[in-house]
């Protein structure tokens, strides 16, 4: 039996690297243990190592290709037998990200990207929702989308529809999982920001946003905590963009950064 003053335990999907690994320091430095997914072998990122390290944060990876059958069904039962319990928290942050639009798709492109962007989150949150705990552990599950939702263009269509999917299915699960299981979603903008980015690119995109920044990794840790926390917030997405959300852009920011 786990008691109440045990540390409460996440798991972050593609939480080895990039946001996912600022999503799991913010966790670790929050006080939660951690189930660390990644693809492949899922070794921690440097900076994510030395967070661990310095929280003393307990932690354990795990591998699993949602693109391979049953890996998304096998994840939280093998995070279970792992730590002894279920986890508390299950933020689906592991994404399929790729060029593409509407000229050039393909059909598996779409079958790919939506198996990990869709349907590997819905499973993850019916083996959650399945799963027994003791009264009081506040479980939640927290889905990681994407701000161009809010008005969505034509770059990189199939992850879009995936991500589509998800933002769909966090409002149904909130509906059915409530009110046992709370389910919400953050939906960041340009974060971090690939080496494709030049500085100057960057300063240029973020004077496109109304509040003339782009958001940092911190800014969705400290989302996706609240969420965790908020007893009283089901069905909702946090939009951490900087305000970018509110304009219709006719391109992904890649290709709006300039020379």
């Amino acid at each position: 039996m786990v008691g109440q003053g045990v540390a409460p335990l996440a798991l972050v999907t593609g939480g080895h690297r990039r946001l996912g690994a600022r999503i799991a320091m913010h966790l670790a430095r929050a006080g939660y243990a951690l189930a660390i997914h990644g693809r492949e072998a899922p070794e921690p990122h440097r900076f994510l190592r030395e967070c661990l390290a310095e929280t003393g944060a307990t932690w354990h990876g795990f591998a699993a290709d949602f693109l391979e059958t049953g890996a998304a069904e096998g994840l939280l039962p093998a995070v279970t037998a792992h730590f002894g319990r279920a986890p508390d928290l299950l933020v689906n942050n592991a994404s399929l990200f790729g060029e593409g639009d509407l000229a050039v798709v393909t059909a598996d492109e779409l079958a790919h990207y939506h198996q990990v962007n869709t349907v590997a989150p819905v499973l993850l949150t019916q083996a959650f929702a399945r799963a027994e705990r003791p009264a009081g552990r506040n479980p939640s599950v927290i889905n990681i989308l994407d701000q161009r939702l809010a008005q969505p263009h034509g770059d990189q269509l199939a992850y879009t529809l995936g991500k589509a999917g998800l933002e769909a299915f966090t409002r149904i699960a909130a509906r059915a999982l409530a009110p046992a299981i709370r389910v919400n979603a953050v939906s960041p903008g340009l974060t971090l920001a690939t080496y494709d980015y030049t500085p100057e690119q960057l300063a240029r995109l973020a004077r496109l946003a109304p509040l003339d920044a782009l958001p940092e990794p911190e800014d969705v840790g400290e989302a996706v905590l609240y969420l965790a926390r908020a007893q009283a917030v089901t069905g909702q997405t946090i939009i951490v963009d900087g305000g970018a959300h509110m304009r219709s852009y006719e391109r992904d920011f890649i290709h709006m950064a300039g020379d």
